[in-house]
Parts: C-alpha cells; sequence; structure tokens
C-alpha cells in the first residue's frame, strides 16, 4: 500500500512539472513568436528593454528605486521559485518513498529536504505580497 502511494504521488509531482515545463515553453514559443523580426531571429535587445521598462514601472509604482527593485527582485525570484520547487520535492520524495524503503536515514533525510523546500517555496510565494502590504500601506 505504501508503494502504491509512493508512485501516485510521484506520479503526481511529476505530472504537474511536466505540464508547467509545457505551459512555460508554450509562452515562450509564444513571446519568441511576438518578439521576432523580419529576418526570424529573436532580438536580446527587445527583451532587455522589456526588463528595463518592467523594472521602470516597478520603480513608477513604489516611487523610489530601492524598493522598486526589491520588487522587481522579489517577482522575479516568486516566478522561478515554482519550477526549482517541484523539481525539489520530485528529488526529496524519491529519497522519502523510493530509497528510503531500505534505509530510515535516507528517509529523514528525504522528510527533512521535504519539508525544507516546501517551506522555502512558501516564503517565496507570499514574501512578495507582504512586501507589497507594509511598502504600500505602512510607508506613509
Amino acid at each position: 500500500m505504501k508503494k502504491a502511494i509512493a508512485f501516485v504521488f510521484i506520479f503526481l509531482t511529476l505530472f504537474c512539472t511536466i505540464t508547467v515545463c509545457v505551459s512555460t515553453k508554450a509562452s515562450q514559443v509564444e513571446v519568441n513568436n511576438t518578439l521576432t523580426t523580419n529576418t526570424g531571429t529573436t532580438s536580446l535587445v527587445e527583451l532587455k528593454d522589456k526588463a528595463l521598462s518592467t523594472l521602470e514601472d516597478y520603480k513608477r509604482e513604489y516611487g523610489d528605486d530601492t524598493y522598486g527593485f526589491a520588487a522587481y527582485a522579489l517577482n522575479i525570484i516568486r516566478i522561478y521559485s515554482i519550477p526549482f520547487g517541484f523539481i525539489g520535492i520530485v528529488i526529496a520524495a524519491i529519497y522519502r518513498y523510493v530509497i528510503g524503503i531500505r534505509r530510515l536515514d535516507v528517509q529523514d533525510k528525504g522528510f527533512g529536504v521535504l519539508v525544507a523546500i516546501i517551506t522555502v517555496m512558501v516564503i517565496c510565494q507570499v514574501l512578495p505580497l507582504i512586501f507589497a502590504i507594509v511598502v504600500k500601506g505602512w510607508r506613509g
């Protein structure tokens, strides 16, 4: 029974990771299609300009260069923490449920890593919201 639950958990985690990667790839293809020039190549200058304009929007929205840059960096961290978190969860689940069947120390290590990765992932998702509430609401 434990093996079946572990297999289903790992399968669902891999399925979610593949779904996120495929949707990310589809959005990248969409971005590449919109940023292609007449010769069919993407322009790195346009990507840089888009990132700088987003950074300027954050600076204008928060009213300060430091707060705008911090909000921009937290948003980037929020976006990239999701795929890294899913990969970490899969690795921790493998340690806990596959390798840990034979060795209890590896099972404990997998559980600790799983708890740590989920904690870091939740912090990375909630921190931009807390930053926005504190800066915009209480900065005065």
